[in-house]
């Protein structure tokens, strides 16, 4: 028996990195799933963003944990086609209980320098997209009358500040309001909001050559080695990066029964970052 039997949980970003350990953890736990992501490259990110592959990648390894899943190819700034996905896919799988807003992008740049459109990007994706995720998924969590649990993905850059991050800084921390006003209109229903908080963790987002510049911009192409003597710096315990699976043991906590008078908070999973 899995902690998450008979649960149904929604998933964005869920194509590679913390999505994909997400779904695979909750649906290794019972639950089934419903997953999207972009599938495209986003304008203005300097990585390569996740594709068709990845997500069928994710589909196929749910399915071999035995559970069923829902995956969809849409962009979070899309409302109509969000609703579409959860729509379909709490008509397959019965229910929704858990919604895990985690889809987000990475485009550094001085805050000055930056044009309209790499501020607007990320505003919309990284902010406004949760607001939409949340919008189409939500309610069927209400209708459900079962209460549930909301986990959105911010990041340590919402509490502590970093150069060339403003945009990025911007969107997480507004999470945090977002979060907590939607904790207390939800309360009611027994639903649970929570906004988790990771220092840098080891997936695409953070392993490219844009962000081993920004954490080493004294060096003309620093590598990975680089960035990693420079991250060691940020975080209090001796690790440059955490593990998309570090994030994941604490949105179980949230999400499930140990977590289930936890509601309004800021969750951080910083290895000491904030010190």
């Amino acid at each position: 028996m899995g902690q998450f039997d008979g649960q149904v949980a929604f998933v964005t970003g869920a194509a590679r990195g913390q999505g994909r350990s997400h779904a695979l953890r909750l649906a290794q736990e019972g639950a089934d799933i419903i997953a999207i992501d972009v599938c495209r490259q986003v304008d203005t990110v300097p990585y390569p963003t996740a594709t068709a592959d990845d997500l069928a990648e994710t589909e196929r390894e749910v399915k071999a944990l035995g559970r069923r899943i829902v995956a969809r190819e849409v962009d979070v700034r899309d409302l109509g086609g969000l609703k579409a996905a959860v729509d379909a896919g709490v008509d397959e799988l019965g229910r929704l209980d858990i919604v895990l807003a985690n889809a987000g992008i990475s485009v550094p740049a001085p805050t000055l320098e930056m044009s309209e459109e790499t501020w607007s990007t990320m505003i919309d994706v990284n902010l406004t997209g949760v607001w939409k995720t949340c919008v189409a998924s939500v309610p069927h969590i209400i209708a459900g009358g079962r209460g549930g649990s909301v986990v959105i993905t911010s990041s340590l850059a919402a509490l502590k500040a970093n150069a060339n991050t403003a945009h990025y800084s911007a969107a997480k921390a507004g999470l945090v309001g977002f979060m907590k006003v939607l904790a207390k209109e939800l309360a009611p229903q027994n639903i649970r909001v929570n906004t988790i908080h990771p220092t840098t963790v080891a997936t695409d987002m953070i392993l490219n050559d844009a962000t081993y510049q920004l954490f080493r911009p004294d060096l003309t192409q620093p590598t990975r080695a680089d960035f990693e003597e420079a991250a060691l710096t940020l975080n209090t315990l001796p690790v440059p990066a955490l593990e998309s699976s570090d994030i994941t043991e604490a949105v179980l906590y949230l999400v499930g029964d140990s977590g289930r008078y936890v509601t309004g908070t800021t969750h951080t999973v910083d290895a000491g970052g904030q010190l």
